[in-house]
């Protein structure tokens, strides 16, 4: 069983980088479900229901969200109804949407969840905790859980990849938009990458318009910032085999594509 797990798509150049390299990379890693994190996908703020439908007409599966899952109000008018959209779980109660997606790729299922840290983001409720209490019902589906864990701290991510070692298949970081180079398989059997990158504009800074963010640092002034619209781009992303008997990984490996990481097939 493989899984391919797309980065932080930032904006329309992240658009065309899915579109562009989606099937070049199912060509090469031959994916079995492919997972999209999207909540910058929309100008850099949330995403819309067209942007959705869009990445699963690429050949997305699942579409994972974050921080910015309520940026753009539209997601309030199909999130209930977007089968395979997942907001982090640990969100409170009320909110709409949900915290864990189920495809059915043939005889086996994968379960997906997405979370959220607390450190450096807006408190919510606690994502261990709501980990405990998803992977409990999708054990009761399938061994194949993969965890996508929307978090700032590189700390707390450790933290859960060591706290569901051997209980899930894959803890994988997103938000933080540099894709980090500690990927690796925990003694109990889980994949575990602190940040798998970002998906658009290769040279902003984190996706944004470098001279913006350079302007705020300087003055320490509120500033807009924008997602470039032209330019060089990147992607970021992560494959990993799982065993789909036990739910245990078997390799993980990292993928970057950019001008200076050109892709081979």
């Amino acid at each position: 069983m493989n899984i391919l797990f797309i980065g932080d798509v930032v904006g329309s150049l992240g658009r065309d980088m899915v579109n562009e390299y989606l099937p070049k990379l199912k060509d090469k890693y031959r994916p079995h479900i492919t997972i999209i994190n999207g909540e910058n996908a929309a100008g850099g703020k949330g995403i819309t229901e067209k942007i959705y439908r869009g990445f699963l007409e690429a050949g997305a599966q699942v579409v994972t969200l974050g921080n910015h899952t309520w940026d753009n109000r539209e997601v309030f008018e199909f999130i209930d109804e977007a089968k395979y959209l997942v907001r982090p779980g640990n969100f409170p109660e009320n909110n709409p949407g949900k915290g864990i997606a189920y495809v059915k790729m043939n005889t086996d299922e994968i379960a997906v969840i997405n979370l959220q840290g607390r450190t450096f983001l807006p408190p919510n409720d606690c994502p261990f905790q709501k980990a405990d209490q998803l992977i409990k019902e999708a054990k009761q589906r399938t061994p194949i859980i993969f965890v996508d864990f929307h978090a700032e701290a590189t700390s707390e991510k450790q933290a859960m990849g060591w706290y569901l070692d051997g209980r899930v298949s894959a803890v994988i970081g997103t938000h933080t938009h540099v894709q980090t180079a500690d990927n690796r398989i925990l003694p109990k059997g889980t994949a575990y990458l602190s940040d798998v990158g970002m998906t658009g504009p290769y040279d902003g800074i984190l996706g944004m318009d470098r001279d913006v963010v350079i302007k705020r640092f300087l003055t320490s002034m509120p500033a807009r910032f924008e997602v470039p619209k032209t330019g060089r781009t990147q992607l970021s992303a992560v494959s990993i085999e799982i065993d789909k008997k036990t739910g245990i990984a078997k390799k993980i490996e990292r993928i970057l594509i950019n001008e200076d990481h050109p892709f081979y097939s």
